[in-house]
């Protein structure tokens, strides 16, 4: 089974509650990666995962084309209903359904972590930039930076069985992920961090946001939701303020290169 039909199946199942409560957490790290790689106006812009469109919606007010592809067709279903002028569609990040050189920007904020193959994205990536295209990815900064990690720390507590990797985490630390991207063909050119806090008003709201994504999803199948959100709001307590408010700093860190065409 692919990177599309695991992820897609676990990103889909609560992707009304991922739109509404966790994705606009992120709109920071979404417009300074549009403003590192620079939209003008008719770019061709290409965001893989793409989720319910909230960096889509940012790309197409600066101007671009939009074409969005996701693994999960209800986040495509929420991207479309937002922004009926792109083009969404379903797919797979290690096999892009698109032509070779087809994009002016290829934007991609929090999925190269998840593919099964990274490098595979990553050379995906590179191949439908246009010759003079820019590429951004990012992910989350090293886990010292990211409060958020104590709801990865509890879900990997629960597995049975412990990942053999750092889950989202995997690609974080020093210049993997620039080493990463140069041995796909892609030419880093610069880097940055950004801070997105990640705030709820509540216990409640800050577990249908938690049980909203992907992994939480994934552990869930395993241990059973209340469970889950014993151990996650468990650990959230050191975040919670005393008029209940949940507030978690985060940095998430991102990278522009070039395709070996442009570079």
């Amino acid at each position: 089974m692919g990177s599309a039909e695991v992820q897609g199946d676990l990103w889909g199942r609560a992707a009304e509650e991922w739109s509404a409560l966790q994705e606009s957490h992120h709109g920071p790290l979404f417009e300074t990666m549009l403003d590192a790689v620079g939209i003008n106006r008719e770019d061709r812009f290409l965001d893989v995962g793409c989720g319910s469109g909230g960096a889509s919606l940012l790309a197409a007010d600066r101007g671009a084309v939009v074409t969005g592809l996701d693994a999960s067709a209800p986040m495509i279903k929420i991207a479309k209903k937002r922004l009926p002028s792109a083009d969404f569609r379903l797919g797979d990040l290690e096999g892009l359904p698109f032509r070779d050189e087809s994009f002016d920007v290829v934007f991609a904020a929090n999925s190269i972590q998840f593919a099964a193959n990274p490098l595979a994205a990553l050379e995906e990536l590179g191949r439908v930039a246009a010759s003079e295209g820019r590429v951004v990815v990012s992910l989350f900064a090293s886990p010292e930076h990211v409060d958020f990690r104590v709801a990865f720390e509890a879900m990997s507590s629960l597995r049975p069985t412990p990942p053999s990797d750092q889950g989202p985490f995997t690609l974080s630390h020093g210049d993997d992920l620039e080493a990463l991207m140069i041995q796909s063909g892609l030419a880093p050119v610069a880097s940055g961090e950004i801070e997105c806090p990640f705030s709820y008003p509540n216990r409640e709201a800050a577990w249908k946001a938690i049980a909203s994504s992907g992994p939480s999803q994934s552990v869930m199948d395993e241990v059973g939701a209340d469970t889950l959100r014993a151990v996650v709001l468990d650990a959230f307590g050191n975040f919670e303020k005393s008029s209940g408010d949940i507030l978690l700093h985060n940095r998430f860190k991102y990278v522009t290169a070039l395709s070996a065409t442009g570079s």
